[in-house]
């Protein structure tokens, strides 16, 4: 399996909000090569986005890589050209902790999926892409991909994210991890010299989010056996974090509302959610409003089991393959 790193820049990049970066760094990586038709056009490129506070590291695992990405598997990487980028402030991507600190440009998901367009257009030569997935934010990031660039993919297959609006109790805890870094005195406006106590707050209700009450129940069936999973859990989230750019992270969701051009998105698209996923409860009917206005979309929602991990069900394709298979069929 051929595994590459690389960066791309691109210079004066202009945010949103008319912020400029001189020198926007976004780091990816790739397995596999590119291969064009007779006019040209790639037809095996495959873009996988990760969720927040990740990188497209996250998918070189043996629990997705090795059951997606081996040979004679799905996305076999000797068969495609598989595109892992890391997101604006994320991962080896230019991000706040570079040194910037708070001083660096408030980005949202309409700059993060912009910059993925140039880099796989200007940076990688890609002029069409087989399949766009993603988890979580990345997922979000696939609704927008298909309603911004309609014509540049076969598939899309958005994974844990709803389409519409971040509202509700989603809204609130980000609101919640960001206020936690920014209301701590030891913050001190981005500028403190060690990570403010706020950050393990901020860590806390991250896990809230993302947790599996079934399997949380099961691995800690105790108080002692809870407290000590916690414990791991915060250190072990402590141990690659920095408040600034958890905060930037969890901030850029403030324009992400994919649901008024929905009807804009033109190729198959399946998205798969879990009954046990705490940002994304299925009871709120939104992944079911907004597939309505998708011409060609359809919806899985995976039932809780001994199998599903809640919001990180995303990253285990044992248990959702099989429907990408038929995504691939239905669009190949």
């Amino acid at each position: 399996m051929e595994i590459h790193e690389g960066d791309f820049i691109i210079s004066d990049f202009e945010f949103t909000n008319g912020e400029v970066l001189p020198e926007l760094r976004l780091h990816y990586t790739t397995l596999g090569q590119p291969q064009r038709d007779d006019a040209g056009v790639v037809r095996n490129a495959v873009l996988i986005l990760h969720g927040t506070t990740g990188s497209g590291k996250n998918f070189l695992g043996e629990h997705f890589a090795g059951v997606l990405f081996g040979p004679g598997q799905l996305l076999d990487a000797e068969q495609h050209y598989i595109i892992l980028p890391d997101g604006i402030g994320h991962g080896q991507s230019s991000k706040p902790s570079d040194g910037l600190r708070a001083k660096f440009p408030a980005y949202g998901y309409a700059d993060m999926v912009r910059a993925q367009y140039q880099l796989v257009t200007e940076g990688l030569g890609v002029n069409h892409l087989r399949l766009v997935m993603g988890t979580s934010m990345g997922g979000m990031h696939t609704w927008l991909w298909g309603q911004t660039h309609p014509d540049f993919m076969d598939a899309l297959m958005p994974l844990a994210s709803n389409p519409a609006e971040i509202a509700g109790r989603n809204r609130m805890m980000r609101r919640m991890i960001i206020d936690a870094i920014r209301s701590d005195p030891e913050w001190c406006d981005g500028e403190y010299a060690t990570q403010p106590r706020g950050l393990v707050t901020a860590i806390y209700i991250l896990l809230i989010m993302g947790s599996i009450p079934l399997q949380w129940q099961k691995e800690a069936p105790t108080r002692d056996a809870a407290d000590a999973l916690l414990e791991e859990k915060v250190q072990m989230a402590l141990a690659d974090r920095d408040a600034n750019d958890m905060l930037y992270q969890v901030a850029a969701s403030y324009d992400y509302n994919p649901a008024p051009g929905l009807s804009r998105i033109k190729a198959p698209l399946l998205a798969i959610n879990s009954a046990d996923d705490q940002v994304n409860p299925p009871e709120l009917g939104l992944l079911e409003a907004g597939i309505a206005q998708v011409e060609r979309g359809r919806y899985v929602l995976l039932p809780i089991s001994d199998e599903t991990r809640g919001h990180g069900t995303h990253s285990l394709p044992a248990l959702w393959q099989h429907h990408l298979a038929d995504l691939l069929a239905e669009s190949g």
